[in-house]
């Protein structure tokens, strides 16, 4: 029993990497203003790049970069359409997961069979031999710990920065930043890009490193979990990393009580990350007045310099 423990934790903090990436690029775009229903259909059209792209190159590196740019790309066109055509954005965001769901199956089928060259593994000399802690933190892919180190770089950009204030400033009223000479909608635009990035890494994460595999829908609901988890985290970037791996847990428990024998039908733990994100959303919504104050003021709605 005890010797499963560090294995549990070592696979919840590979789960919530997954999501931290995802949550944190969403978190940019909400900082801005701009709410981005399309994760999960970047995620998945970010995964195919990746995965396709470490096919033909043998590099998860470029792998990384072809999934990060793949999610600019789908995010630029979101952009456009909602920050410069005034396009609704909740429509405008399911458009774009629909579309990335689709895209994504029909250009994938001829890498269903392929396979990835031999997975290098990444242990910390001097730390990975330690009982219990080295199995559990510090045998991770760097990604892992790139991830804990974009949270704080995040902390630091949003509250201590200029330029993290002006996105700020933006996101709360874009009227008072144009009026003081801001470009809002290039702001907007450079916010939705990164945060698709994020989302195209945490894309090509999955299909790379976490399930080195393609399969149609491989993402697997996780671009929805992710949004959820930006208002769960009251949109500060250290509650997103938390909350990432609060719902990695919840999802590896699901094997980690299949592996101890416990009798409970597979459907039922296969919704447990579901159940959570419900959950979590029913609690969120008992208290408007809360989730009010620390949202965005101007989330979701658009914005015409001459009007």
């Amino acid at each position: 029993m005890m010797e499963a423990w560090p294995l549990l934790l070592a696979t919840t903090l590979s789960a919530g990497t997954v999501l931290a990436f995802a949550a944190l690029g969403l978190l940019i775009n909400e900082r801005a203003g701009i709410l981005n229903l399309g994760a999960e259909g970047m995620m998945l059209v970010a995964a195919l790049a990746g995965y396709a792209t470490v096919v033909h190159t043998g590099n998860d590196w470029i792998g990384f970069a072809a999934g990060m740019a793949a999610g600019a790309l789908m995010a630029a066109s979101f952009g456009y359409l909602v920050i410069w055509l005034n396009t609704n954005q909740y429509a405008t965001g399911l458009a774009l997961s629909l579309f990335g769901a689709g895209f994504s199956a029909f250009m994938g089928l001829r890498y269903t069979k392929e396979t990835l060259p031999p997975r290098a593994h990444y242990d910390l000399p001097g730390l990975a031999d330690l009982p219990f802690a080295g199995p559990a933190l510090f045998r991770h892919h760097p990604l892992v710990y790139v991830a804990v180190a974009l949270t704080v770089a995040m902390i630091w950009f949003l509250y201590r920065s200029r330029a993290g204030l002006v996105l700020r400033a933006v996101g709360e009223s874009p009227e008072s930043a144009h009026a003081l000479g801001y470009p809002v909608r290039r702001i907007r635009m450079a916010a939705v890009m990164a945060g698709g990035a994020l989302c195209g890494l945490s894309g090509a994460y999955v299909s790379v490193v976490y399930t080195p595999s393609w399969i149609e829908g491989l993402i697997a609901g996780k671009g929805w979990i992710a949004l959820a988890l930006t208002a769960f985290a009251t949109w500060r970037p250290a509650r997103v990393l938390l909350g990432a791996y609060l719902f990695g847990g919840v999802t590896m428990l699901q094997l980690h009580l299949q592996a101890e024998g416990i009798d409970v039908p597979s459907q039922i733990l296969s919704m447990l990350p579901y159940l959570a994100t419900i959950a979590v959303l029913v609690l969120i919504s008992r208290n408007a007045a809360w989730t009010r104050v620390n949202m965005p003021a101007s989330l979701g709605k658009p914005f015409s310099p001459g009007g």
